[in-house]
């Protein structure tokens, strides 16, 4: 598993949605703002987290965003589901995703490494949540160094 800028962005945004009164809605602008995630961008990532429950959404004069939930309450390992999908990295371990394959009954990487590979990713991500984040967000904490940071496919 790799981050992808879009889970920075995401990271970025929760993390100052966090900081904010949980009855205040936030407009998108204002998020944008405060975060430096471009807005038309931001918003194709607020519509993932919304369908996902991660972040609820009102619509005109007064509106704006907010966490669903205490940002305790939200695991990281749900903001990457709502974001990427799947964290497993093959559909034949996947929790929720899982499609058979014809060696799975005896392939021995599957049943130890790749196993071990999604239940490791899991427990981190269920580990942490959007708390975390707010921690960073508090303390003034930019994210987009990350951006620089990200790892390329062939690196």
């Amino acid at each position: 598993m790799r981050l992808s800028a879009t889970d920075v962005y995401a990271f970025q945004a929760l993390g100052f949605l966090g900081t904010q009164d949980p009855a205040r809605w936030v407009s998108s602008e204002e998020i944008s703002e405060s975060t430096g995630v471009h807005r038309p961008y931001l918003v194709r990532i607020l519509a993932a987290l919304t369908a996902k429950g991660v972040v609820k959404s009102k619509k005109g004069i007064g509106g704006g965003y907010a966490l669903s939930r205490r940002p305790q309450l939200i695991s990281l390992c749900e903001v990457v589901r709502a974001i990427d999908g799947p964290v497993a990295p093959l559909s034949c371990i996947s929790l929720n995703w899982h499609e058979h394959c014809p060696e799975e009954d005896r392939c021995h990487a599957r049943t130890t490494i790749y196993t071990r590979m999604r239940d490791a990713m899991l427990g981190v991500l269920q580990e942490f949540s959007v708390q975390d984040l707010v921690i960073d967000a508090q303390q003034g904490v930019s994210y987009g160094h990350c951006l620089g940071h990200l790892l390329k496919p062939n690196a």
